[in-house]
């Protein structure tokens, strides 16, 4: 166990756990660099909430994200890496040292920081969204998928995220309406051809959720179409929503200079 002290002056300090993060603490270790990584959240980031991981070299039958993210927390921590759970609120600067200011209350010093912090699933801003979470509305598949057990849900996206968890929630879901605002989907090509040949997924095109309906849970979407602009309803019992990511970077307002997207 790591005893944090600020009489220590560490190396580096690597804020965020995700594979970035955990990728430039092997490195620092195994240059013998005293070194810390803080994570506040889950380790692996989006790759640990990943079902099947297919894009990554080595693992010719892919590899679950949770799987990899325990083989890249072992691999530095071999090397000596110190991963401690606690999230950073603040940093500052003084002449050469960087001063890390934790929720905690905790402070320590370091030669240089190193920012991995990833980022958040991206909201629709729709009515409903915030009302209906975890009452149907969720972000992580693997995370509440089985919840979700012989029931129509929908997923909104386009891309690979969207695609690939929508195969993934095949599983559980009697049906999975992929609700896009466009014609065609953004994905990899090979992920398209497995969602078209799924029987238990139904492409939904050119529509757009504008509410989330329902009662204790989710029970409808309402959809408008982007190019006439007509509205329609949807049942569903779940929607789970992939439609990109904002960076994690709020904390360091007032610390560092950020343009308009964070």
């Amino acid at each position: 166990m790591v005893e944090l002290s600020e009489d220590i002056l560490y190396d580096c300090i690597i804020v965020g756990g995700g594979p970035a993060g955990l990728t430039a603490g092997l490195y620092c270790a195994r240059a013998k660099m005293n070194t810390l990584l803080f994570e506040k959240g889950t380790l692996g980031g989006q790759i640990a909430i990943t079902d099947l991981v297919e894009n990554y070299p080595g693992f010719p039958e892919g590899i679950s994200g949770k799987e990899l993210t325990k083989r890249f927390k072992d691999q530095a921590e071999r090397f000596g890496l110190h991963i401690l759970r606690k999230e950073v609120s603040k940093i500052e600067r003084a002449g050469r040292e960087i001063f890390l200011h934790l929720r905690t209350g905790e402070l320590v010093r370091s030669k240089t920081v190193i920012l991995a912090v990833g980022s958040n699933p991206r909201r629709l801003g729709v009515p409903g969204e915030e009302e209906f979470l975890n009452r149907g509305v969720s972000y992580c598949a693997t995370c509440d998928g089985a919840l979700f057990e012989g029931v129509p849900i929908a997923v909104v996206g386009g891309g690979d995220s969207a695609t690939q968890e929508s195969l993934f929630l095949t599983r559980f879901a009697s049906r999975v309406y992929l609700v896009h605002r466009r014609d065609q989907l953004r994905a990899q090509k090979h992920l398209q051809e497995k969602v078209f040949s799924n029987p238990k997924i139904t492409f939904v095109p050119n529509k757009v959720v504008e509410e989330i309906k329902g009662g204790d849970f989710v029970e409808k979407l309402l959809l408008r179409d982007t190019k006439d602009n007509s509205l329609s309803e949807l049942p569903v019992e779940g929607l789970f929503i992939f439609i990109g990511l904002e960076p994690n970077t709020g904390f360091l307002k007032g610390s560092l200079e950020l343009d308009d997207k964070g």
